[in-house]
């Protein structure tokens, strides 16, 4: 598949850019695209969440009245749970939220997913680019010649690019990664996807490789 390489100026170049069809135009597995998205926003649980069960408040260990007599329930601690201040039943406890998937999985739901965005026609190539300067301001230009600064969008680079990373800080409809920190999820949260020249054949690359 071949698709028009666009200047930062949102104008033809008059190029084309060859887009494989092992990576861009596979059938879509869904099941594979839930999977990588659930552990993805599962990694971004911190899991320390904690509540205090009765054995670790602060408090007296005394009985609190007589056993019998009293015409309401036995007590015998203040840190019983059915007081107010007392600890927590069955409350919160740390847990890590982790979850593993094999490789050939997690590149399959990439491919599907970048596979969704081309039948949407929403994968733009732009030819390779840098500011001298880092700028939010430039790269919102760049956005905005490209039809794109009130969408969110993922720019993806070829490699580590640090003036363009450094300009996009700023800018919170944006994401920018390398081709090696590409993630379904990132893909299938932004409406349209930016790809560098110099970072096809790394993508391709990266999921093709067995």
């Amino acid at each position: 598949m071949k698709v028009a390489v666009l200047d930062i100026k949102g104008k033809d170049t008059g190029r084309k850019a060859e887009l494989s069809d092992s990576v861009f135009g596979i059938e879509p597995n869904e099941h594979a695209v839930y999977l990588d998205v659930k552990q993805f926003l599962a990694h971004q649980r911190q899991g320390t969440h904690k509540a205090k069960e009765r054995g670790e408040i602060a408090g007296s260990t005394r009985k609190i009245k007589k056993q019998k007599g009293t015409g309401t329930a036995r007590a015998g601690s203040i840190k019983s749970p059915v007081f107010r201040g007392g600890g927590r039943i069955f409350g919160p406890r740390p847990k890590d939220y982790s979850q593993k998937l094999n490789k050939n999985l997690k590149r399959l739901a990439r491919k599907s997913a970048l596979s969704i965005k081309s039948n949407e026609n929403a994968i733009i190539v732009v030819e390779d680019f840098d500011f001298d300067t880092p700028k939010t301001k430039d790269f919102v230009n760049v956005l905005k010649s490209l039809g794109l600064e009130n969408k969110k969008s993922l720019i993806v680079l070829g490699d580590s690019n640090k003036g363009v990373y450094l300009s996009s800080r700023n800018f919170k409809g944006s994401d920018v990664v390398t081709n090696s920190g590409l993630s379904t999820y990132k893909i299938l949260n932004a409406s349209s996807v930016v790809l560098l020249e110099g970072s096809l054949e790394g993508i391709e690359s990266n999921l093709n490789n067995k």
